[in-house]
């Protein structure tokens, strides 16, 4: 009698413990979720709002006073289509070439028998903690002739040294039974990379791709540093940075001077805030629409490609 009343006790605790536990991660959750979601939802509503209104303050999560021109006020610059069409490219080329570079290098140095595997992997480390600073970059940029090219945007970061380390991980914990099976059946080393190494390694680039997409996609200084002087090579950021740059001199850098702009009859006007949330707002929407479908690799690859160092 007693054990059936002690197992029914233990019963009602556990099922007590159950529900605390489910109600404090259900509020950690909502809470979590509001502090990531804010800050979006927050620079939408500013970006959709009169600027003048904007500098009253009180603008949460929608928009007092509605209006689209802050994005006309953006979009309506004739370089920034060309601009567009310059940082997709740079994004997918970019992208594209240097993850299969990384792959190709990290697969080289990841196999056993390579005689340099230890000084090569070493010499790549070096360069995460040691550069040559931004004057002789400058300078070898120029004596290779790339100062004034689309493809300054491509060779530099053409390998990422913590890119390289997680694809080369990835690879080191694949079984080396299936490469040995290959190397008996008469595959050279391109035949296991391309067939073997590549396909078993689509959720480490996956993961990757999506580090060196959002580096490329958000890249404007060296726009600035190399080719500033060919607004043909101009790209979407540096443009709506000069955007800012702008506003931020019309207004001279003071939000009270649009208040003022409004009140005396001027109602449509942009601030340094108000250009800044949209621009925030157009440069985040195709990294966010890229993500979903690349999020169901992005957790496994990254946790795996870092379980050996």
């Amino acid at each position: 009698m007693n054990n059936k009343l002690l197992a029914k006790m233990a019963g009602k605790r556990r099922g007590l413990d159950d529900l605390i536990f489910d109600t404090l991660n259900v509020t950690f959750m909502i809470f979590l979720c509001i502090v990531m979601l804010y800050p979006m939802l927050n620079t939408l509503a500013v970006s959709l709002n009169e600027a003048s209104d904007t500098v009253r303050g009180g603008i949460y999560l929608l928009p007092r006073a509605f209006t689209w021109y802050n994005y006309t006020h953006i979009f309506g610059e004739s370089q920034l289509m060309q601009a567009g069409v310059i940082s997709v490219l740079r994004t997918v080329l970019g992208t594209a070439i240097s993850v299969f570079c990384t792959a190709m290098v990290a697969y080289t140095i990841s196999r056993k028998d390579f005689v340099l595997k230890k000084f090569v992997t070493i010499a790549f480390v070096l360069t995460m903690y040691l550069n040559g600073g931004l004057i002789p970059t400058y300078l070898l940029m120029r004596e290779l002739s790339l100062i004034g090219t689309f493809w300054i945007y491509i060779i530099p970061g053409l390998i990422g040294v913590f890119n390289l380390i997680v694809v080369r991980s990835f690879i080191e914990g694949l079984p080396d039974t299936i490469f040995e099976s290959a190397r008996i059946d008469g595959a050279g080393e391109f035949t296991q990379f391309f067939r073997i190494a590549l396909p078993l390694c689509l959720p480490v680039i996956a993961t990757v791709s999506l580090f060196v997409a959002v580096g490329q996609w958000n890249q404007w200084f060296d726009v600035f540093l190399y080719n500033s002087h060919k607004p043909e090579l101009s790209t979407l950021q540096y443009e709506l940075m000069k955007i800012l740059q702008n506003s931020n001199s019309m207004t001279g850098g003071n939000a009270q001077s649009a208040f003022s702009n409004a009140q005396s009859g001027v109602v449509e006007t942009v601030t340094p805030q108000s250009v800044r949330a949209a621009m925030t707002i157009i440069v985040s929407v195709p990294i966010i629409c890229v993500y979903p479908f690349l999020q169901k690799y992005f957790v496994k690859g990254l946790t795996l490609g870092g379980v050996k160092g």
